[in-house]
């Protein structure tokens, strides 16, 4: 008897799924863009506020947990009326684009209160990744950040915590405002200051004179291959990137959405992505102060037993814990799966393993899967580009262009870059000419810089696939081209769960290595090390050696040549440096900058002689 294979059940949910015009040159250039118009969004983010203050003023627009435990919440009339009095408030200042307002502090309902009061009366304001002040120890991310933007405004939650960096990075009659604490070295207020009674009517009238050419904030790019650049996000910006979302996603109007949410403000994907998609439509932000560790995500799990969302949005380390809770707490999958409706993941690939337990643990419990969804986006396009509505489910593939962006596929060298076009893409880098020319092309496409290919050339309706970043491929000594993104996303998914990320090296060397950056927890429960053990006494424990030579040796057996087989890897006991660039605020691998600061570890590897050195096995 046959058996019969029935396609698995999903729960429904509204996505938009557009045609795509597709055409192809002679020179092998590829335009492509979805056959559904971009409706016109507001002139401004804030525009909705206004809406949501009038039509549902009592909803929760944001909410954060208390010290008691309990959630404060500020409804959108609330929301309004304070946003208001802070824009009143910052007036007084004589910010500027020349003179913003600089964040340094993190996710809270403070930063939020000013980053909207900011956007309604025209003060641009920079969100920065706390790391930069509290992390470095030359503070000099910050240090470049503040001397291109010149701010005339600080934020932070707590003074002291801020103090070494406010002190040492900005002149003296730069103005701070604290939630907690001062400083003595400058005029310091409280931001409970900002709420007291001010002529809201000149803020009224500095919202309309915003539109959509105004400057909304800068953001950062996270400085893999140099200093972070400053991309000036305009309203125009935030509110068709927004719009392009709504259109993707019919659902966010069906039912208004609910976020618990973590990821910082200071990046594209927390601060313009996902909380435009509560703000634009009526949704609720409930900011989780949990991070996707061992240690913070305790706390993630608590917020996650009081809210259920609507959609969850979370980068592949967060699901891997989720999965897991899941997996063993009832009460937990009770409330989660309540109104779910999509998943999200951005920033690296999904392990395939953990993207099968989600949809086991959803079967069991729902008797349904929840759709996942991704794309490919970044800041300099606030930031969506492509979303994964296409008929395709794998590693690496980014879908279809979104409503209104443009996308152009060029070859360079073998490979295609993906360059896009539309409403949601930044004029150009704040104060930096020559990148600017640099990033856009003859026809004002954004260089991306991404490695994009269709995932059937002879379906174009199919989508794309993700292939790499341009500038980290490289070629052996014997010419042999290496295609890096690829096979760091292989060995990063395959790795589960024992590799954190890998960089390969090296060019211009006959053979490929890896430095791998695993995973130490996950390392020590596989040595059975208590936790006093050092790092280096444990991934020289015998079980740990044992695993990865077993992982290299499966990588190894799909390997076509010189150019796909790992002769060594090292085991690195000391994780990438933010000072000397190695890792990104948003937690990536800048391949380049591991290399360069790790040559003659590299060097030793290729001598054989690095300690923690793990070789290939031998070759049949």
């Amino acid at each position: 008897m046959s058996s019969i294979t029935h396609p698995p059940r999903y729960r429904p949910v509204s996505i938009g799924r557009a045609a795509i015009d597709y055409e192809r040159s002679e020179a092998g250039v590829i335009r492509m863009r979805s056959c559904e118009p971009l409706l016109p969004p507001p002139s401004r983010l804030l525009e909705r506020l206004l809406h949501w203050a009038q039509t549902c003023p009592e909803r929760t627009c944001m909410a954060a947990r208390q010290g008691d435990g309990s959630w404060q919440t500020i409804s959108y009339a609330q929301m309004l009326h304070n946003v208001r009095l802070i824009g009143a408030h910052l007036l007084q200042f004589e910010l500027s684009a020349e003179r913003p307002l600089l964040i340094l502090s993190g996710n809270d309902l403070q930063h939020i209160q000013l980053a909207f009061a900011a956007l309604y009366v025209g003060v641009p304001y920079c969100p920065v990744s706390p790391a930069y002040s509290l992390l470095s120890q030359d503070l000099g991310k910050l240090r470049h950040i503040v001397g291109l933007l010149q701010p005339g405004l600080v934020f932070a939650s707590d003074a002291d915590a801020y103090a070494r960096a406010i002190d040492n990075l900005l002149p003296g009659d730069v103005p701070g405002i604290f939630s907690q604490g001062e400083l003595p070295s400058r005029r310091s207020l409280r931001f409970s200051d900002l709420l007291l009674p001010a002529d809201v009517a000149a803020a009224d009238q500095a919202f309309a004179a915003t539109g959509p050419d105004t400057l909304a904030k800068f953001l950062f790019t996270s400085g893999s291959t140099s200093m972070p650049k400053a991309v000036p996000t305009t309203q125009r910006m935030l509110c068709a990137n927004q719009q392009m979302l709504l259109q993707t996603f019919p659902v966010f109007a069906e039912e208004p959405p609910v976020l618990v949410d973590w990821l910082p403000w200071n990046h594209t994907f927390g601060g313009s992505h996902n909380v435009g998609i509560t703000l634009y439509n009526g949704g609720s932000f409930y900011l989780d102060d949990g991070k996707p560790t061992p240690q913070g995500f305790a706390q993630t799990l608590r917020n996650l037993k009081d809210i259920s969302p609507t959609a969850y949005l979370t980068v592949p380390k967060g699901w891997e814990e989720l999965v897991g809770a899941l997996e063993q707490d009832a009460q937990l999958r009770e409330v989660f799966f309540a109104r779910i409706k999509l998943f999200f993941f951005a920033a690296a690939g999904l392990s395939q393993a953990i993207w099968d337990r989600l949809d086991r643990v959803a079967e069991a419990h729902c008797g349904e899967r929840i759709r996942m969804m991704a794309g490919l986006g970044m800041t300099e396009a606030s930031p969506s580009c492509t979303f994964t509505t296409g008929p395709l489910s794998m590693a690496g593939y980014i879908g279809l262009p979104a409503p209104g962006c443009e996308v152009k596929l060029v070859p360079v060298g073998d490979k295609l870059e993906g360059r896009f076009r539309g409403p949601h893409i930044m004029p150009g880098y704040w104060r930096a000419p020559t990148q600017s020319a640099e990033a856009f092309d003859e026809e004002g496409y954004y260089r991306s810089g991404d490695a994009i290919k269709l995932a059937d050339p002879e379906n174009p309706q199919l989508g794309l696939m993700f292939d790499g970043r341009i500038a980290e491929d490289f070629k052996l000594s014997s010419g042999v081209f290496v295609s890096v993104g690829p096979m760091r996303n292989r060995a990063v998914l395959e790795g589960a769960p024992c590799v954190q990320d890998v960089v390969v090296a090296a060019p211009d060397r006959e053979r490929l290595g890896l430095l791998v950056f695993p995973r130490l927890e996950q390392c020590r429960r596989l040595a059975g090390l208590p936790a006093e053990a050092s790092e280096r006494k444990v991934l020289d424990s015998a079980p740990v050696r044992d695993w990865f030579s077993a992982w290299l040796a499966r990588f190894n057996s799909a390997a076509t040549g010189s150019a796909t087989r790992i002769e060594w890897l090292l085991l690195l006991d000391q994780p990438p440096s933010i000072d000397q660039g190695e890792i990104t605020d948003k937690g990536s691998i800048n391949q380049r900058a591991v290399l360069q600061c790790r040559a003659e570890l590299v060097e030793a590897a290729y001598q054989g002689v690095a300690q923690g050195l793990l070789l290939a096995p031998a070759r049949d």
